[in-house]
């Protein structure tokens, strides 16, 4: 018929441009539909009679086969995966969390405190021999600080027992003074300064002046401080006025105070502390000048231990003391900004 030819150039027309498209990949037809699509056209052009046959099973094939080939990928898109900070946030934030820096052992105290928001517990035993007036004296002494901020810090000290040995062998034991205060630092340390602070402490009078373990009387101190890190260690550095209350008189007393201390890093947690102190009153410790040498060891971010001795340089300082104890991270009660 006149009419064969004619249909069949318009279904062959049609039909290999919708192979071209598909093979352009305009569609994202799958590679085996390309493949069969390519072998019903070769089969078209040996057979031209079977064009309408061949043009209904691709068409067949674009409209079930293609959209459930297509459509999941266009539905499910690939799974996100998860952000994770970077190492290098997760662990400044660890160190800020976790940053302790003990008042014990030494006398002189580091001008910068632990991290903000840190509630730090310290506790420990010392022991100071063969003194001029007492054959022993003892006490376990507890310190909480709180770092309310960068800057300011509050502190209460007590000693939870102290006991004394006089010459004759008589033993006096009972609760010893507390301190409470505050330290501020004004610079932190620095390329270009250390740091700078000052503190004050007033003590309570709570052990018992009948017994001998206290004056009764309200003592005062105030302290410059300052520090700066050279590589891995630590130079802290104070000086104190003393305004001690008379005992069994009126008035106060005044005298000073210096400490001169290093600490250094060590490998695997450990540390070594170094000082050189005195005092013309008796505070902390027994009136005199004293060096003093330690060893640390941080266990866990939150636990460091430190043991140690002192020996006295002057006649009538303690020959010799001894010391332990250990500075617990209790709690971390601020938490980072994200």
């Amino acid at each position: 018929m006149l009419m064969d030819p004619i249909i069949h150039r318009l279904l062959r027309y049609h039909y290999l441009r919708i192979f071209s498209l598909l093979k352009l990949g305009m569609l994202g037809v799958p590679m085996p539909i390309l493949s069969a699509i390519a072998h019903e056209r070769r089969l078209a052009e040996r057979a031209p009679g079977r064009v309408k046959m061949h043009v209904f099973v691709v068409w067949v094939a674009l409209l079930f086969v293609v959209p459930v080939a297509v459509s999941p990928a266009q539905q499910t898109p690939p799974p996100q995966p998860t952000p994770t900070p970077p190492a290098a946030e997760q662990t400044n934030t660890a160190q800020e969390e976790t940053i302790l820096k003990p008042r014990r052992p030494s006398v002189s105290r580091p001008a910068e405190f632990q991290g903000s928001g840190v509630l730090q517990l310290e506790y420990g035993y010392d022991g100071s021999f063969r003194s001029k007036d007492l054959q022993a004296a003892q006490t376990g002494s507890l310190t909480l600080s709180f770092a309310v901020s960068q800057r300011l810090q509050l502190e209460f000290d007590l000693d939870t027992v102290t006991s004394q040995t006089d010459r004759a062998g008589t033993q006096v034991t009972g609760i010893g003074d507390a301190h409470v205060g505050f330290q501020v630092t004004m610079f932190r340390d620095t390329k270009r300064h250390p740091s700078l602070a000052f503190a004050y402490l007033v003590k309570l009078p709570w052990a018992s002046e009948v017994e001998g373990l206290g004056s009764g009387r309200v003592d005062h101190k105030i302290i410059g401080l300052t520090s700066e890190k050279v590589g891995a260690t630590d130079l802290d550095f104070n000086l104190a006025l003393l305004v001690n209350g008379r005992e069994r008189k009126g008035g106060f007393s005044t005298g000073g105070q210096f400490a001169l201390g290093l600490t250094y890093g060590l490998p695997r947690g450990f540390g070594i502390q170094g000082e050189l102190s005195g005092q013309s009153l008796d505070t902390d410790q027994p009136q005199g000048i004293f060096a003093l040498g330690a060893l640390t060891y941080q266990a866990n971010p939150r636990v460091i231990f430190d043991v140690g001795m002192r020996f006295g340089l002057n006649p009538n300082a303690p020959r010799i003391g001894v010391f332990a104890g250990v500075t617990f991270g209790v709690a971390s009660f601020y938490k980072k900004r994200k």
